[in-house]
């Protein structure tokens, strides 16, 4: 049995340690009280909950904010843009904007006009926290590339007045970087439709995108109302989703912002990663966009849809109805362009062999009304004497199995039944039909029929003779009195009057 003195000994040990510990735990609930308080103060905005539905929503007020998003981690002169606007105007609202946290540090100056944005925040983060437009709380946001530097203030001034006095014809201001370079005033064209953008030289101040660095003016209410406002590179964006706004700018060419003296990447290695990243930016920002096809002001093309060496644009086609046509999208061009290809190389090699051969159902019909290939179009269909095959080498071999020839097209037989098709490649499936057909009575008939409206029996006097027809840019055979034989096919009045392959799938509307 304890001792009085053992009990009381116990005793103060016990309350000893709860005191202890009720001290530390009061401790870190004031620090996790100031963390939070701090984190709410960086933050600078208050948990924004149901009141915040859309982004017009945010309330702002007059000034502009400065708005950095185009630089590289490892070298930039971000540092010295802010100092340099600082210097000017002290309290100017700086807000600089990057995918991750950027590595090395930035080591931005610690003001509370300085802020930096993370895109992509760790999960346990409120929504709000990657979200620009709830820090940004002025009319006007300044898009400034990274190496420039504020000379005076009078360059800010003098852009907003260029915005008032343009209001009505512009949504934006630009104003060139000096002496980094081109600055151009460019038409901007963009067909998603179509799958492209293109560009064109404009004559005068008042165009739809900017070539070269600029600092651009727009209000904040603008750029927060695109689908994607921080997508990368910057400038690019922006003016493809401005210019489907139908958004013009103006470009203020008295107002030039210096850049700074010294090269920005001050080695060869980093320029070549600068390079590399921007490239590799500019694919991920036009497969974003659904554009495959970009014509420069010079009239030189880049694509960015699929090659003989990746898979094609779109998937296996379902009741006569791709993909795209549910996107309200056509082919996409880097298709049609490798569709031509393929059919200009089979034609050549049929001619070669002396297969007599014709152009069948929508190819003939795009013929017909375009001389080429329909929009929404996804293979090309030839039609080819069954008696003739054996004149062809590569049509002949292929019952020991499919062929790839010297030029990387596969010839094969078809799966689902006895018709021939050309790939254009191994990778990419776009491809030629071969259908052989043999004369029955004078009737022209094949062996394998598939569920398709043109898919019938025809006299063989249209093919007597067979005649040329331009297509594709080459010129091809056709039967004779092509819009009878289509008008059989189709029914009357199919080269007037287009339509989707399968209308009760999805019907081509006027608009399109």
């Amino acid at each position: 049995m304890p001792t009085p003195h053992a009990i009381t000994s116990s005793t103060m040990r016990i309350s000893l340690c709860q005191i202890l510990l009720t001290g530390a735990i009061l401790i870190n609930l004031v620090v996790l009280y100031y963390v939070s308080r701090t984190q709410q103060q960086m933050l600078k905005h208050k948990e924004p909950g149901k009141a915040v539905a859309r982004r017009s929503s945010v309330s702002r007020v007059a000034g502009i904010t400065v708005l950095i998003r185009e630089f590289e981690d490892f070298e930039n002169w971000v540092v010295g843009v802010v100092k340099s606007f600082m210097k000017v105007r002290p309290d100017q609202p700086i807000v600089v904007v990057a995918d991750n946290l950027p590595y090395p540090p930035l080591g931005l100056p610690n003001k509370r006009t300085v802020q930096t944005i993370l895109l992509k925040a760790s999960p346990d983060q409120p929504h709000f926290v990657t979200r620009p437009e709830f820090y940004i709380k002025t009319e006007y946001t300044l898009l400034v590339p990274d190496g420039i530097q504020l000379d005076s203030t009078q360059q800010i001034e003098r852009l907003l007045q260029e915005f008032e006095a343009n209001k009505d014809k512009a949504r934006m201001v630009a104003a060139p970087v000096q002496p980094s370079g081109m600055f151009q005033c460019l038409n901007l064209r963009v067909n998603l439709k179509e799958w492209s953008a293109v560009y064109s030289l404009s004559g005068g101040h008042l165009c739809d995108a900017i070539a070269g660095d600029a600092v651009v003016l727009l209000r904040t209410e603008d750029l927060f109302n695109l689908s994607q406002p921080m997508l990368r590179p910057l400038a690019t964006s922006l003016f493809i989703q401005s210019s489907l706004h139908g958004w013009r700018v103006k470009t203020a060419e008295s107002v030039v912002f210096s850049s700074y003296p010294r090269s920005l990447y001050m080695s060869a290695h980093n320029q070549w990663k600068s390079d590399n990243h921007v490239k590799a930016r500019l694919a991920h920002l036009f497969k974003d966009f659904g554009v495959k096809r970009v014509v420069q002001a010079d009239g030189k093309e880049q694509w960015y849809g699929c090659t003989k060496d990746t898979p094609r644009c779109f998937g296996t086609v379902h009741d006569d109805t791709p993909e795209y046509l549910y996107l309200n999208r056509w082919t996409p061009p880097c298709c049609l362009r490798a569709l031509r290809e393929t059919a200009r190389y089979v034609i050549k090699t049929l001619e070669s062999s002396d297969v007599r051969y014709w152009m069948e159902g929508g190819t003939l019909l795009g013929a017909a009304r375009q001389q080429d290939i329909i929009a929404w179009d996804y293979d090309v269909d030839l039609g080819i004497y069954l008696e003739d095959v054996d004149k062809c080498e590569l049509l002949r071999s292929l019952d020991s199995g499919s062929v790839v020839d010297e030029n990387g097209y596969v010839w094969e037989k078809a799966v689902e039944g006895e018709f021939y098709r050309v790939q254009y490649s191994e990778s990419n499936h776009l491809h030629v039909d071969l259908w052989p057909f043999y004369a029955r009575e004078g009737i022209m008939t094949k062996n394998t029929w598939l569920d398709h409206k043109q898919d019938v029996e025809f006299p063989e006097h249209f093919l007597k003779p067979l005649v040329p027809m331009q297509f594709a840019g080459m010129t091809a055979y056709a039967p004779n009195n092509h819009r009878r034989f289509l008008e059989l096919k189709f029914g009357e009045g199919v080269i007037e009057n287009p339509e989707y392959p399968n209308p009760a799938k999805k019907k081509l509307v006027k608009t399109d």
